[in-house]
């Protein structure tokens, strides 16, 4: 497929990269962008070859919040019937996505940053919620997934105060995994992203979906869920292999199924 607004690649095996390409407006995500984005990462998560994903900006920019002059004249009716943040099919994708963030992360940028399963940011990553200032609010999972990761108070200050939190605050809250310096961020972010590749995918996949689960779920119904998922990992063949490399005392190989 032909995209407009991203750049895909394999930078080693097993990984995929999706840039995002619209330098001239900072990665501003308009609804083109947006579905390129989620269409390219499906393909990802399709492809047998790739265990893992890397979403990027630029070194300036992740995203700089969503295209205002797209919304600008939108009413309710027409916001409600295009559904701009309905972007529940990146929530669907089963491999880890792993965001590598420099720059700014505005907005619709933070909330498509923090949908992603780890964050590695580069020491010039700024993350906020400005929506306030033109009169409205998060609308992509803003006052949920940052209140989630880095709890009420700070998440108030962000999104009413305008406060940007820097690199360093962003890992001292919990909202971001690792920092770098802004030359080596995004091969930071890959080998991660290769190191997650090698292991048994559906394993990895399987505690993609628990951990996940346990922002919905009480202890008692997430405890199930994961003692399901526990249990279905033994019908896989990367179960068999696993336990007799480790009593075998040699490292698996992995068949990813």
């Amino acid at each position: 497929m032909t995209y407009e607004t991203i750049l895909i690649e394999t930078p080693v095996p097993g990984v995929g990269l999706v840039r995002l390409n619209r330098p001239q407006a900072l990665n501003a995500l308009n609804s083109q962008i947006t579905r390129e984005v989620f269409t390219a990462l499906e393909a990802f998560d399709h492809d047998e070859t790739i265990g893992a994903m890397v979403l990027t900006g630029s070194d300036k920019a992740f995203a700089a919040g969503a295209d205002i002059k797209q919304m600008a004249d939108q009413t309710a009716v027409a916001m409600l019937s295009d559904d701009f943040t309905d972007w529940s099919r990146m929530s669907r994708v089963s491999k880890p996505i792993i965001g590598a963030v420099s720059g700014w992360a505005l907005g619709g940028g933070c909330e498509l940053a923090m949908m992603c399963d780890m964050i590695v940011a580069s020491e010039s990553a700024k993350f906020g919620q400005p929506e306030v200032s033109i009169g409205i609010i998060p609308g992509a999972g803003g006052t949920q997934r940052l209140t989630r990761a880095v709890g009420k108070a700070v998440a108030m200050e962000v999104m009413l105060g305008d406060r940007k939190l820097t690199a360093p605050e962003a890992l001292a809250a919990g909202l971001v995994n690792r920092v770098y310096p802004v030359d080596s961020y995004l091969q930071e972010a890959i080998n991660l992203a290769a190191k997650i590749a090698s292991l048994p995918r559906v394993a990895v996949r399987l505690i993609k979906d628990a951990v996940n689960k346990a922002e919905e779920l009480g202890l008692s119904e997430g405890l199930d869920y994961e003692k399901r998922n526990f249990y279905l990992a033994f019908g896989t063949e990367d179960k068999t292999e696993g336990m007799t490399a480790f009593v075998e005392k040699r490292p698996p190989v992995w068949k990813h199924r």
